[in-house]
């Protein structure tokens, strides 16, 4: 198995991966998403498929933050680390239903059914714009609280990482998620004001545990111990 040191650096390299890709992936699909009638326009599709390359990977980081987590986090919780893996994968998952209904949509565009009018297109287009819209409330906020609430547990009581940074991500986390639910019943839009202040805790949790984790790893002490099972 690959060292600790090893694996805290590729556990923060994917947390930085998944910032890059997922800020460039929401830019390049500007078009897709505020155009309305996309579907039945020229339509700028060589940016919204580089934006959907930009998920595809911002999927892989995801996923490989558990991955890479795993083997150090079970000694310390095997629970709970197998729950942060569940989680990850999910999120992911729904992230990758947001990029098919989109790349959908630049089909329809490109090849438009046989015999369909400009009104199906557009109804068609806005629901598959809308499916990728609630997969951007379910994965990156539901999900993504739940998950980073499970891994900052882990590490505030393992002492894996300074427990301020463990910290930052059970309130991060569980800001979040009651954002989320704020949207979900109409209090306010996702892209507004409160909701990208509601995602702050969790944006700057993952940028501090990413540059720890690359530039001192995980505490020698904790990491090196292999029992099994919770931490005391």
């Amino acid at each position: 198995m690959a060292s600790p040191r090893t694996l805290a650096t590729a556990t923060g390299t994917c947390f930085l991966v998944t910032h890059v890709t997922s800020i460039g992936g929401l830019v390049l699909y500007g078009p897709i998403l505020k155009t309305a009638d996309y579907v039945l326009g020229a339509g700028p599709d060589t940016r919204v498929l580089l934006g959907a390359l930009f998920e595809v990977l911002l999927t892989i980081g995801i996923v490989g933050t558990a991955f890479a987590m795993y083997p150090v986090a079970r000694r310390h919780g095997e629970g709970l680390a197998v729950g942060y893996l569940g989680l990850r994968t999910l999120e992911a998952a729904v992230i990758a239903v947001g990029i098919v209904s989109l790349l959908a949509v630049v089909t329809l565009r490109q090849h438009p059914p046989q015999g369909a009018d400009s009104a199906a297109l557009l109804t068609a287009g806005k629901a598959l714009v809308a499916v990728h819209d609630w997969t951007f409330l379910l994965g990156p906020n539901f999900i993504c609280g739940a998950n980073t609430a499970v891994l900052a547990c882990l590490l505030y009581r393992s002492r894996l990482i300074p427990r301020f940074i463990a910290v930052l991500g059970l309130v991060g986390g569980a800001l979040i998620f009651t954002s989320a639910i704020a949207v979900l019943f109409g209090l306010y839009p996702q892209v507004s004001g409160p909701g990208m202040l509601a995602a702050v805790p969790v944006f700057a949790w993952e940028l501090c545990l990413a540059f720890r984790l690359i530039t001192k790893g995980f505490n020698p002490t904790t990491a090196a111990d292999t029992s099994d099972g919770d931490a005391p």
